[in-house]
C-alpha cells in the first residue's frame, strides 16, 4: 500500500434497522482512479459521507496515509487532504465563480505541492492564491464565466466550478459524487481528460457515477455495491463481464459506450 492512500476497512453505517453500508472495504491509492457504482439507494453517497466525516461510521476504520482518521472532524479530514464534490451541488450562488474558487484556495494558502504545480502557471514557492485560482479556471475551461455569479450558470458548468473549488483546496484524495451529471458530451470528455491528468500528477480519485461508459473508460478499479454490500470489485473488463453485476446493475444486454 502506497503512502497517502485512503483505506476503508469494514465500514458499516446503519439508519435504525436499515444497514446502508455493510462491511465495505476499499482502497484508493495516490495516482489511481477508482470507481464505486451501484443502483440508486445502494449506499454510495452514504459511504462518501462516512469517508469525509459528515456521518460517523458505526463500525470499521478509515485511514489516510496510515493515520486513523475514523473519528476526525470533516474539517480536519479536508485539511489532511480529502477533497470532495457533491451529488447535490454545493456552491455559493451569490458569489462569482472566481470567488468560489478563491475561498478554497485561501483556506490552504493558495494550494500546494501537486495541486499548485498542476494548476498554477505562475505559482510561487509560497503558493499564490491568484495563480492557483487562475490555473484552475484555465484548466477547467471556466475563464469565460470567472466573473459571473454562480447562481446564473447552468448545472453542467457548476459541476466544473465545484470541481475547481475542490482542486484549489489541494487534495491528496479527491472524491467525486456523480461528476458527469448535467454535463454535455464535450464537457464529459473534458472532465475525463482532467481526471486523467490529476491521476498522472499523483492525486487519487474515487468517483461515484451512473454513467457506466464513463466509469469503464476512466477507472482502473471498480467496486460494485448492492444494498450496501460489496458484490464485486476488479478491473473494468472484469466488472463488465461479471454475471452478478449484470444482474444487479448493468443489465444482461448492457454494452458500454466509451465517451
Amino acid at each position: 500500500m502506497t503512502d497517502g492512500a485512503l483505506v476503508a476497512d469494514g465500514v458499516v453505517k446503519r439508519f435504525g434497522g436499515l444497514v446502508a453500508v455493510d462491511e465495505l472495504s476499499l482502497t484508493v491509492e495516490p495516482g489511481h482512479v477508482v470507481a464505486l457504482i451501484g443502483p440508486n439507494g445502494a449506499g454510495k453517497t452514504t459511504f462518501f459521507n462516512c469517508l469525509t466525516g459528515i456521518l460517523d461510521a458505526d463500525r470499521g476504520t478509515i485511514r489516510l496515509g496510515g493515520a486513523d482518521i475514523t473519528n476526525w472532524s470533516t474539517a480536519r479530514r479536508a485539511q489532511a487532504g480529502i477533497g470532495r464534490t457533491f451529488q447535490r451541488l454545493q456552491v455559493f450562488t451569490r458569489m462569482t465563480v472566481r470567488q468560489n474558487l478563491q475561498v478554497a484556495a485561501e483556506a490552504v494558502g493558495g494550494g500546494g505541492g501537486v495541486v499548485r504545480g498542476l494548476l498554477s502557471r505562475r505559482g510561487s514557492a509560497d503558493g499564490d492564491v491568484t495563480a492557483t485560482v487562475d490555473g484552475a479556471l484555465e484548466r477547467l475551461g471556466l475563464g469565460w464565466c470567472a466573473n459571473r455569479l454562480a447562481g446564473d450558470l447552468p448545472t453542467g458548468v457548476l459541476r466544473l466550478v465545484e470541481l475547481g473549488r475542490a482542486l484549489c483546496a489541494a487534495p491528496q484524495i479527491l472524491l467525486l459524487d456523480e461528476p458527469v451529471s448535467g454535463l454535455d458530451a464535450t464537457e464529459t470528455n473534458h472532465l475525463r481528460a482532467v481526471i486523467d491528468e490529476l491521476a498522472a500528477q499523483g492525486i487519487g480519485v474515487l468517483l461515484v457515477e451512473h454513467d457506466v461508459g464513463f466509469v469503464l473508460a476512466v477507472a482502473e478499479t471498480i467496486y460494485v455495491l448492492d444494498f450496501g454490500r460489496l458484490i464485486a470489485s476488479g478491473r473494468p473488463d472484469e466488472i463488465e463481464a461479471d454475471p452478478a453485476v449484470r444482474s444487479a446493475y448493468l443489465g444482461s444486454t448492457f454494452v458500454a459506450e466509451t465517451p
